[in-house]
């Protein structure tokens, strides 16, 4: 298991240590990897996704300026070796790595960085409505078609290995935010080939842009080819840095725990991810690896405020008394999965002891029912199907506890599953008839604001919470130093938002990974930075 104690801050402003590119592994990789994965990637065009299968793959394949410490969470020299701020935080010049090439034969340099960046900020509304996620808006806060609300301001290519980024006003989690797989670098000439903001394609019901089925980035491995179930990556011959010893990765999709566990115990693969609890004592019994992550995920009961009967605050506070988190937990979570009463995990700087919870308390969730006459009013319950999320183990099963507990105290549910495949993130995130959603946030970066930020910086299709003091609370925190005063706004931050229940956060879970015994070291990341060059193999 990872420390995360000391992920709490934002990164000294630099000058970073520069990291020299360094092999000890064979030239030549040769071994092949089979990693099971828990559903299909949505595309693996990284600035237009934002699922957790989509970016295993896509952090093989393309890399950002900046990586991330395994141990501290802390930004690492990656294509930037060092860097510096200045303006009071608003702007960040990279000194860039030597001799890089893109896998199509094309130059990284200064001009590519700000191809990179000015392509996200011009994403047009259509695109992002039609993508299944953008990163770029919930940290930047908006695109160029608002450009006065957006934290970005422009990027200037001084020299080919010189880049300055500026921001219109200071934003403490900038480098952190970089770590992100949504600000990899893509060929800036493939993206031009291959109409990158262009969703023309479809793959699995998604429509893609024809880069978003074949990306090209600075990594340590090379897209091959995308079949039925399953994606094969090569190892890039060409690469600046460690190439490790596996020279073919094949990701192949089970959507059920129990096949994943199956083909792991028949040698099929190597490794899967999202080990669930019914799992756990076959893989013990039969003497397998099991990882365990520090939790960095929260998973959360989403309510839609744009449901009229949602709009009532004693509604949403008997749905959150009508959970027994505990009973949640101990069924279908890994054990020491902690209990949630906030969207902040425990080991973030910001984590409020005294947020607010109402327990449960089924007795009186009825009575805030009858006082806010409540009179039968269908909900329709989102959920996923053939899925396995490292915060969600076994949605169907959870969804039919949570809803056995809602109907208990006199609520009318209406299950409404959905292929996750078939589009449920968009479903759930997106304007609707969803009163109710299973889902969880997966913390991609070691800052509050990559928490609240997201999910309660501004009004969402998820779910339609409108409360501008929050908003504005959470603008001003994430452009505040790291410190006291920082870190008491999240505090109050987290107990309004608990305070008005615009969700009930459930769990902070463990994820969990099962490896062969052909695996001597696995890269475990909380935020699932994992790369495949870091993977120790057995002779």
């Amino acid at each position: 298991m990872l420390p995360l104690a000391s992920c709490t801050g934002a990164p000294t402003p630099g000058p970073a240590p520069s990291t020299a590119a360094t092999s000890t592994a064979s030239p030549d990789p040769s071994a092949v990897f089979t990693f099971g994965t828990a559903s299909r990637p949505l595309g693996l065009d990284p600035a237009l996704v934002s699922d957790v299968e989509s970016y295993r793959i896509t952090r093989q394949v393309l890399e950002g300026l900046v990586g991330v410490d395994q141990t501290t969470g802390q930004p690492t020299p990656l294509l930037a070796t060092e860097w510096q701020n200045g303006d009071e935080g608003r702007s960040y010049t990279f000194k860039l790595r030597d001799k890089v090439t893109f896998q199509d034969g094309s130059p990284f340099d200064a001009a590519s960085v700000c191809s990179n960046f000015n392509r996200w900020f011009n994403f047009p509304e259509a695109l992002r409505q039609q993508s299944t996620g953008s990163t770029f808006k919930g940290v930047f806060k908006a695109h160029s078609d608002q450009a006065a609300l957006s934290i970005y301001k422009g990027c200037t290519a001084l020299a080919p290995d010189n880049v300055r980024i500026e921001l219109t006003q200071p934003f403490t989690g900038f480098m952190q935010a970089l770590t992100l797989p949504a600000f990899a670098m893509s060929s800036p000439q493939a993206l031009a080939a291959q109409n990158a903001d262009v969703l023309n394609q479809s793959r699995d019901g998604q429509a893609v842009s024809s880069y978003a089925l074949h990306p090209v980035g600075t990594g340590p491995y090379v897209f091959s080819s995308w079949d039925e179930g399953s994606i094969t990556l090569s190892s890039n011959t060409d690469y600046w840095g460690d190439k490790g010893q596996i020279g073919t990765i094949k990701f192949v999709t089970y959507d059920h725990p129990q096949t994943r566990m199956q083909a792991l115990l028949d040698g099929k693969i190597d490794g899967y991810d999202t080990v669930t609890v019914g799992n756990f004592d076959p893989l013990v019994k039969r003497g397998k690896q099991i990882i365990q992550r520090d939790p960095f995920s929260v998973m959360y009961l989403g309510m839609n405020q744009e449901v009229p009967i949602l709009q009532n605050l004693k509604v949403r506070q008997a749905i959150e008394m009508a959970l027994d988190k505990d009973t949640l937990i101990r069924r279908f979570f890994i054990d020491n999965t902690a209990q949630a009463t906030q969207f902040v995990p425990p080991k973030l700087s910001g984590f409020n002891n005294n947020a607010p919870s109402l327990g449960h308390n089924p007795a009186k969730a009825k009575e805030l029912l009858a006082e806010a006459g409540y009179q039968g009013e269908e909900l329709k319950f989102y959920y996923p199907l053939n899925v396995t999320r490292p915060y969600l183990p076994t949605p169907e099963k959870v969804y039919a506890e949570i809803s056995s507990q809602l109907t208990a105290v006199g609520l009318n549910i209406k299950p409404v599953p959905v292929d996750w495949s078939e589009g449920y993130l968009q479903k759930v995130t997106s304007p609707g008839d969803h009163a109710l959603h299973l889902l969880g946030w997966n913390g991609s970066y070691a800052d509050p604001d990559n928490f609240v930020g997201p999910l309660f910086g501004e009004k969402t299709g998820e779910f339609g919470y409108q409360d501008p003091q929050v908003f504005s609370k959470i603008a001003r925190a994430r452009g505040l130093p790291d410190g006291k005063e920082r870190t008491e706004q999240y505090q109050t931050i987290n107990a309004q938002i608990a305070a008005t229940v615009p969700a009930v956060p459930i769990a902070f879970p463990i994820s969990a990974l099962a490896l062969s015994d052909r695996v001597l070291k696995y890269p475990a990341s909380p935020v699932l930075n994992e790369v495949f060059t870091k993977i120790e193999l057995k002779p």
